[in-house]
């Protein structure tokens, strides 16, 4: 049969992961040539494809950007969030075509984000269980001991679940360096504030091999080819684990 399945051309798009694009057609808000989805339809080089009334296009280029996101962005595409206005980061980067965030860095820290129209990229670098790398500088309330940073290497207890070992290390009295290999929301906060700190600062660093040099805040930077295919390469290599 022609074509390609729905979710595939919704990954390609960049509009979201496989997965997430099952979600969006059982929920009834795709179309395709005006007749509403479903999971496992194809869609056709000629078709119209609308994701929540907005015309979603298979983007030939590639796009993969690095961002150094300010304190007050909100890491979303919405223009409000639970009711109110926020400053979502795509409209303040206003890139002529569309991108989307990969993942979060809440609203209250700041550092590199990244940003494609590459949808299953952008899921396979979310992907907990493939252990891809984060980095953060982070500034505490209070001195930091021995104890507080081998409970915050070993795995805390946040959110119904525990938190996998990281790696962290003191860079002061009150500020430390952690890589971590999830997403939790909040994660970091969370973890410190089992401890009794309270975190005044939150800075992100690193993603895989993506780092914040170079970069002003505020302003972002298209990604090089060698960093793009060493990206890739992480990906999938670690996928095949």
């Amino acid at each position: 049969m022609d074509g390609i399945r729905i979710n595939k051309f919704l990954s390609e798009a960049g509009v979201c992961s496989r997965r997430e694009a099952d979600r969006l057609l059982e929920a009834g808000r795709v179309t395709v040539d005006g007749k509403m989805a479903a999971p496992g339809d194809r869609v056709l080089e000629t078709s119209q494809v609308f994701v929540d009334g907005r015309e979603a296009f298979r983007e030939i280029e590639e796009i993969f950007l690095a961002f150094y996101k300010p304190r007050g962005i909100v890491c979303t595409t919405a223009s409000t969030e639970n009711g109110e206005k926020v400053s979502n980061v795509v409209d303040y980067i206003n890139y002529p075509k569309r991108i989307y965030p990969v993942g979060r860095l809440d609203q209250s820290s700041e550092g590199l984000l990244l940003l494609t129209n590459q949808g299953e990229i952008m899921n396979r670098i979310l992907k907990s269980c493939y252990d891809h790398e984060k980095e953060y500088f982070v500034r505490v309330d209070h001195k930091i001991t021995e104890d507080f940073l081998r409970g915050m290497a070993g795995g805390v207890p946040i959110l119904d679940t525990v938190t996998k070992p990281c790696r962290i290390w003191r860079e002061d009295e009150t500020s430390f360096r952690i890589i971590i290999t999830q997403g939790l929301n909040r994660q970091i906060r969370r973890m410190c504030e089992y401890f009794g700190y309270r975190v005044t600062y939150l800075r992100r660093d690193r993603v895989m091999n993506i780092t914040l040099e170079g970069l002003k805040k505020g302003r972002y930077r298209p990604l090089g080819k060698e960093e793009i295919a060493e990206l890739k390469r992480m990906c999938f290599a670690a996928e095949s684990k």
